[in-house]
């Protein structure tokens, strides 16, 4: 018991380290670059920091979901070993229609 506590506690300290880092290499170059390039104004620690809890909430950037992706190719890799290229076919040309992808024979018949 005591140990998950001192564990949460060091992630949560290493969390609030990791956020004033960010932030203020967030807050410096932008004090560095954008009011030199664009005239724009300089910003503090906080708006950097919000700054970047807004760039989390629009692009989903920091690589939170990267162990899920990895996961996720790894059970398509296995579905697809176990495809016959029948199935594989199969599959690129549903992938084909939902996408728009055209073969240059398909765009030249739909001219």
């Amino acid at each position: 018991m005591v140990y998950r506590m001192v564990r949460g506690l060091c992630l949560a300290l290493v969390a609030v380290l990791a956020l004033a880092l960010f932030g203020f290499i967030v807050m410096q170059l932008w004090n560095w670059l954008l009011p030199a390039l664009f005239g724009w104004k300089t910003i503090g620690f906080w708006q950097a920091a919000a700054l970047l809890l807004l760039t989390r909430i629009l692009f989903g950037g920091f690589g939170g979901r990267g162990h899920m992706h990895g996961r996720w190719r790894s059970r398509m890799r296995e579905r697809w070993e176990q495809m016959t290229p029948e199935e594989r076919e199969k599959f690129r040309a549903g992938l084909r229609g939902r996408c728009g992808w055209r073969s240059d024979e398909e765009k030249s018949n739909l001219a």
